[in-house]
């Protein structure tokens, strides 16, 4: 199959990667022509790069892997070369600005494509690329569940149909990471850490069930799998992010916990659920 793949950081050349990696052509869209995303690992040769979007106009299946921060931008600039192709976005976050989902905007910018799914899990970028054993949640129609099983076939996939459900734990993870790595400095002990831990992640499960969700859907790899892994480790962006909140140091780069913390209270509010503990953490925070 041949495969575009929209975003040149660590999570976009990875996934490039292991699609190419499945027996797969992969045309790897980077803005400006900068792929910056894990340099020290050898390109396969099934993979070829592009600063051109047209140049993607042809391929069979599309996966998204920009930032939350640049999905919107990104899209638009797809719209004029989208040709009915399946689209698989793998952005985890809201829009700042909005608060809105990654499908919420693509039903806005590109409103005829019907066939998109989301690719949600555990999964730290240098490990898949590395080929590191790792599962992750594919949600979508079957059309979509179908393309991705066969573009990311290294890969374990647990099929699900829960779309909303599925952004919705990515958004979480990020919320809940950041507050973890805040109270591995600022709690007064594990039992409170594990305490909050869980209580704000029943939150967002609630407010999840709310938009329609399935409660199976936080207890599986896009949920409790994500959550276990993005939550306990300096590794994960957002986990050292609250850490040096706690710190009252400064961090660097996009946090995207940030964002999705002060998304998730808004639409909580909209949606009539308390998330107290989610007020809670973001005022002792200062965000």
């Amino acid at each position: 199959m041949k495969i575009g793949v929209f975003g040149a950081g660590a999570w976009g050349t990875a996934l490039a990667y292991t699609c190419a990696k499945s027996d797969n052509d992969v045309i790897h869209w980077g803005y400006g022509g900068i792929f910056d995303g894990l340099p020290d690992l050898q390109k396969p040769e099934n993979v070829s790069r592009t600063d051109k979007i047209s140049d993607l106009s042809g391929c069979e299946y599309w996966l998204i892997v920009t930032p939350a921060a640049f999905f919107r931008e990104t899209v638009r600039k797809m719209r004029d070369v989208y040709n009915g192709q399946p689209i698989l976005i793998c952005t985890k976050g809201m829009e700042a600005e909005s608060g809105e989902f990654m499908s919420e905007i693509l039903n806005t910018e590109i409103p005829e494509c019907k066939d998109f799914g989301i690719l949600s899990g555990p999964q730290f970028a240098r490990e898949v690329a590395s080929g590191v054993p790792t599962g992750s949640t594919l949600a979508g129609n079957k059309k979509v569940r179908a393309g991705g099983h066969k573009a990311l076939s290294t890969l374990y996939l647990q099929d699900c149909e829960d779309v909303i459900g599925t952004q919705l734990c990515g958004v979480g993870k990020n919320a809940v990471s950041l507050i973890s790595g805040f109270l591995t400095i600022k709690s007064g002990g594990e039992n409170e850490r594990a305490l909050v831990f869980t209580r704000a992640w029943d939150e967002i499960a609630e407010l999840g069930v709310k938009m329609g969700a399935e409660c199976g859907t936080f207890l599986g790899l896009c949920g409790i799998g994500d959550l276990f892994l993005s939550a306990t480790s300096p590794t994960s962006r957002n986990f050292s992010a609250g850490e040096l909140i706690a710190r009252g140091e400064q961090y660097t780069g996009t946090v995207e916990g940030i964002f999705a913390l002060r998304g998730l209270i808004r639409r909580a509010e909209k949606l009539g659920v308390k998330t107290p503990i989610l007020c809670e953490m973001k005022e002792k925070m200062g965000l």
